[in-house]
């Protein structure tokens, strides 16, 4: 994929993290809002998360969150980011799926993953050291369902008997699927054996995104191994921002909300992002460290950038994890900041003609503005001539 060809599709990762103390009401109906505002601001696509314990992240059924927002939007994709396969008969859920497939009319897309809040499954009898290779198993099958195909397969957590779906897909030739994939070269492994989409996820730090590149080096080894063709236009990199007019005020925003976001993943998520040993401004860590943006429009291209220049080769979207660091209205206008100013800048089709429609009325100026000062004036001396 080279620079003039580029097209990054923007959207968000939506676990989604609110702090205990709020009305979970009204932050599942702020996590709504959020969609139709980012609908009408064309933001691509949004990945909803499954969680089932902690208390931060409180959707627990992203299909059923799905349904809702595609009845309140209009064009914005919504998908499952992710749906723990370890924890749904794969017969089940893919039936669920299909059925979100028709209901959005293809808007839908089907995220998986192993499951990355441990709690959840140990409340569930799941040992951490089988989750990935539950994901496999069941993502074999999941695939082949989705495709329309029957199967039949025993394992020691389930047992499918010549099972098969009611309907074929709404999406053809398949409803879109993507793999989470973190430090681990699990997902790329997944991803390219299905020749699905993949999701990097684990921040973006300088190790982090040599981590993505070089997981994305195995999905390509793994596709062409499966005789599937690898496409970088299926992967997405997620990563934080938040932007405003100036650094300063961007700095101000995240004062409302980053503490606790600091305090969830020291005390009880088991991948910190902000480490227990950084006992400064958080804000200055994530930035410095490459994790986050926090500053302007401009300061996000360059992150932007960075991204770009780090999967070495380019990718097809970047996601944002949403994060409520900021308060609503603050949270609300950094989305529209990053749509008016960051996205254009890499979807390079979009201005394209504008700016060379520009180039070519300023480089006439000089000459075709003299003569239509000429011709207005030659209009004034005809009717004063007449009138005369």
């Amino acid at each position: 994929m080279s620079d003039p060809d580029r097209f990054l599709k923007t959207g968000i990762f939506l676990a989604p993290f609110h702090p205990v103390r709020e009305n979970p009401l009204l932050a599942l109906e702020r996590d709504m809002e959020l969609l139709v505002h980012l609908d009408r601001l064309n933001y691509h696509e949004a990945w909803i998360g499954e969680h089932h314990s902690a208390g931060f992240e409180i959707i627990a059924c992203p299909e059923m969150f799905i349904a809702a927002a595609a009845e309140r939007t209009r064009h914005i994709r919504l998908g499952t980011g992710v749906v723990s396969l370890p924890y749904h008969n794969p017969f089940t859920l893919a039936g669920r799926m299909m059925q979100l497939d028709y209901m959005t009319r293809g808007r839908a897309m089907f995220g998986v993953g192993p499951g990355a809040l441990v709690y959840d499954a140990v409340k569930i009898g799941i040992k951490a050291e089988e989750q990935r290779n539950r994901l496999e198993e069941s993502l074999d099958v999941v695939v082949a369902l989705m495709q329309g195909r029957m199967v039949t397969r025993k394992t020691d957590w389930f047992d499918l008997r010549q099972a098969r779906l009611q309907l074929k897909s709404y999406s053809q030739p398949m409803m879109e699927m993507a793999v989470a994939s973190a430090r681990s070269p699990t997902g790329a492994l997944m991803a390219g054996k299905h020749g699905i989409g993949m999701l990097s996820i684990g921040g973006t730090s300088d190790d982090a995104l040599k981590a993505h590149a070089s997981n994305w080096g195995v999905y390509e080894e793994a596709a062409r191994a499966n005789g599937k063709t690898p496409d970088r236009r299926n992967w997405r990199i997620v990563t934080f921002a938040h932007v405003a007019e100036t650094t300063e005020q961007a700095r101000q925003d995240v004062k409302f909300g980053l503490e606790d976001y600091k305090r969830y993943f020291s005390e009880v998520a088991t991948f910190p992002i902000i480490p227990p040993e950084v006992t400064g401004d958080p804000a200055e860590y994530l930035v410095s460290s490459g994790l986050a943006c926090i500053g302007t429009p401009e300061a996000c291209i360059r992150h932007f950038e960075r991204l770009w220049q780090g999967s070495n080769g380019g990718f097809g979207g970047v996601l944002l994890l949403a994060h409520n660091w900021a308060d609503w209205s603050a949270t609300k206008k950094s989305y529209e900041l990053m749509a008016r100013y960051v996205h254009p800048h890499f979807q390079r089709s979009s201005n394209e003609l504008r700016e060379w429609s520009y180039s070519d009325a300023a480089g006439k100026y000089a000459t075709a503005g003299a003569q239509s000062k000429a011709a207005v004036q030659a209009a004034i001396d005809r009717y004063q001539a007449r009138k005369g």
